[in-house]
């Protein structure tokens, strides 16, 4: 069996170009040919006609509770359904409950803890939950001890120890 072997006489010379005509194909950056001038006056600058469709959020009579609040009153079986996503996730749900429902100083001015932040929990949370039945269950107690009160449900992720999860399942007819 022979063994053949091609060579080729072509060689490639490694190509540059002098310095000086890179230079004059690349002047360098300038600042007036990447930015735009700057207005003299500030007020100047407009959104132009996107204007009308930016909206301010009203701050009054729009209260707006954790994560689903932008939607109607969920039912039974929707709460059932994200307290089986909770549990699936190994998450423990915990329930809460308020009068006011928002952060609110009657006494001092300050922060503290008894300006609205914490919520009263109802019972303890619900470790090694498995079931969202017995969840219904207890937000139904506790609708029914509290029905002037906003009940919400809770996720606790005790590996990375934070709420991971909240949503409101009550809101009080006035």
């Amino acid at each position: 069996m022979a063994i053949s072997i091609a060579a080729s006489s072509a060689v490639v010379a490694p190509s540059c170009a002098p310095a000086e005509s890179l230079s004059k194909s690349f002047s360098g950056l300038k600042a007036t040919t990447l930015f735009a001038p700057k207005s003299p006056n500030p007020l100047a600058i407009s959104n132009g006609s996107r204007v009308s469709a930016m909206l301010v959020w009203k701050p009054y009579d729009n209260k707006k509770f954790e994560t689903l609040s932008y939607l109607p009153p969920l039912s039974s079986e929707q709460i059932a359904k994200q307290v089986d996503f909770m549990v699936r996730k190994g998450w423990t749900p915990c329930i809460e409950f308020d009068k006011i429902g928002s952060v609110y100083r009657e006494h001092f001015h300050g922060s503290g803890y008894y300006d609205g932040r914490y919520w009263v929990m109802w019972k303890l949370p619900m470790f090694g939950c498995q079931d969202a039945a017995a969840v219904l269950r207890e937000i139904a107690e506790c609708a029914k001890e509290y029905p002037e009160a906003f009940i919400r449900v809770l996720g606790f992720d005790a590996k990375r120890q934070v709420q991971v999860s909240g949503f409101l399942v009550q809101k009080p007819s006035v």
